[in-house]
């Protein structure tokens, strides 16, 4: 008898052992955690100012945005991926910086506005050519083209509305300023009269991972720098 209950505990250890080191079946979830050259490359996007966000080790639509933005500033394709060659001109020593940019060249002289459609950024230039503010924007190329514009009154429409309402009446356009007919202007990044929430993040700013309906979306504080800058008729250049 006690032969036989020890040959049972013994297979009853047998099979948990079994059931504790089984493998998962083909094809279950599996949580990788975080994965060392994503958190190294989170950081250096951090500390180039190209904003990764939380470095979790994970390639999210956040970090995602934050390598548009870097392939934007070097001239590269701008598909967001973390490839061979986007790492690699990542760390190289004289890598750019994504929040600070040259203004393109053939867009004037002179106090003005230069938007690059294909960068997604917009620069404030003084009079003698100083860069007073810069930022990423989101737009729509199908609505606003390329050419030379000018802040100011159009259609019969206000130049400058502190909170302008968009036409479907549920948003805030915050710090308007018209520079094209008839509806097209810089903003904040519309607001819900709701709960006051942005209807996107700010990390979406730089990237074409959202559109306009032809406006020119920015950050709060570029909003409101632009706002202090158009105080008079300002050119604004968009190539």
């Amino acid at each position: 008898m006690r032969r036989r209950l020890v040959g049972i505990l013994a297979a009853l250890v047998a099979l948990t052992t079994c059931v504790t080191t089984a493998p998962s079946p083909a094809g279950a979830a599996q949580d990788p955690g975080p994965q060392d050259w994503v958190v190294k490359a989170q950081k250096r996007l951090n500390a180039l100012g190209c904003a990764a966000g939380p470095v979790d080790g994970e390639v999210g639509p956040w970090t995602r945005s934050a390598v548009v933005r870097f392939q934007s500033r070097s001239a590269m394709r701008q598909s967001g991926h973390l490839d061979a060659r986007t790492r690699k001109r990542l760390y190289d020593e004289d890598a750019p910086r994504c929040d600070v940019r040259p203004v393109p060249a053939r867009t004037g002289a002179g106090r003005r506005i230069v938007i690059s459609q294909h960068q997604n950024w917009v620069w404030l230039v003084g009079p003698k050519g100083r860069v007073v503010a810069q930022g990423g924007m989101v737009d729509n190329p199908s609505v606003l083209h390329h050419g030379s514009y000018a802040t100011g009154s159009y259609c019969g429409r206000a130049a400058r509305i502190k909170r302008n309402s968009a036409t479907s009446g549920g948003l805030w356009l915050d710090d308007f300023v018209r520079f094209a007919p008839c509806g097209i202007g810089f903003h904040r990044i519309p607001r819900h009269k709701s709960n006051g929430h942005q209807i996107h993040a700010d990390w979406i700013l730089g990237t074409d991972m959202a559109s306009s309906h032809g406006c020119i979306r920015l950050s709060r504080q570029l909003a409101a720098q632009v706002w202090r800058f158009t105080t008079r008729r300002t050119p604004v250049r968009v190539a």
